[in-house]
């Protein structure tokens, strides 16, 4: 019986570890991957302390920072359910089962997909969703990135200084995201920008060779040999059946990151909290530890 669970290992879950650790709580991480979506940002120039980092540099020393304490980590295993009876809470996953009486959702989002033909059968073949992790692989060959956000907008810098040609394929009529980064995308004779666009087929033999785009009722193809798809994200709670959560499939918290379930509490980017970066996901990790930790003092078990 563990005093706490927590469920992922991104910003959110390593400074809930963190916090857990230093209240001396017997604490297990369980995680698919540990960073979460900031090992896969570019440059980073809005976390307080770093007036730059990489999101691969910013990660590792997030993962340094949580294995200096005495945690339990079980890594590369995926939760499939969480039941609370009673005042034990079981964590299933697919390689085992654990009992806690506390728990901290921080399992974060995954990428949304387009959904069109195509996108399937070339993943990985010239399509993906993690500019950072490929964009060197395509170095000097046009590329398209899908998306119009700040997410799509990372991408486009990043590949501003390794691609031919980048066309940023955008469904709104204007880009969202950061205003520096939309000026910097906008300024560079790199990035064409087709707002009111959609992607409607991805093209190719063995590997990408173009992609199918509708505007304005017309379909063009652009020959390009790589697609990054930087389209939003889904939240990771198929396993939490009975929480609440919003139309976006969040979990909804209050300011003490509870749950509607007694000693189940939920942060970062999983959570219906306005505004996910990574070092709101940090603050709201180390506030989900803490009324974990007050829930267990105040209760008998």
């Amino acid at each position: 019986m563990y005093d706490l669970v927590i469920i992922g290992a991104g910003p959110a879950g390593i400074t809930a570890g963190v916090y857990a650790a230093r209240k001396k709580l017997n604490t297990l991480v369980i995680t698919e991957d540990i960073g979460g979506q900031t090992a896969w940002s570019g440059e980073i120039e809005n976390y307080t302390g770093y007036q730059f980092i990489t999101g691969p540099d910013l990660a590792q020393k997030f993962e340094e920072h949580m294995k200096q304490y005495n945690l339990t980590l079980k890594e590369g295993e995926g939760v499939e359910q969480i039941k609370k009876t009673g005042d034990a809470i079981t964590v299933k996953t697919k390689k085992g089962s654990y009992e806690a009486r506390t728990i901290v959702i921080a399992s974060g989002k995954r990428t949304r997909e387009l959904g069109v033909p195509g996108e399937k059968e070339f993943k990985n073949k010239g399509l993906t969703y993690c500019a950072t992790c490929d964009a060197p692989l395509f170095s000097g060959k046009d590329v398209a990135v899908i998306g119009g956000g700040n997410s799509a907008l990372d991408a486009a810098l990043q590949l501003m200084s390794i691609a031919n040609k980048i066309y940023l394929i955008n469904i709104n009529a204007q880009l969202g995201g950061d205003a520096i980064m939309r000026e910097k995308a906008m300024e560079s004779k790199l990035v064409t920008v087709y707002n009111n666009s959609q992607v409607t087929a991805v093209r190719g033999e063995k590997m990408v060779s173009g992609i199918k785009v509708r505007k304005e009722g017309k379909e063009e193809l652009l020959a390009v040999e790589g697609i990054f798809v930087e389209i939003g994200l889904i939240p990771n709670t198929d396993f939490a059946a009975d929480l609440e959560k919003n139309k976006l499939e969040e979990i909804k918290v209050n300011s003490n990151n509870e749950t509607n379930i007694p000693g189940i509490f939920a942060a970062g980017d999983v959570t219906d909290v306005p505004e996910k970066q990574i070092i709101i996901a940090a603050g709201e990790g180390a506030k989900a530890a803490l009324s974990a930790f007050k829930y267990l003092a105040r209760h008998k078990f």
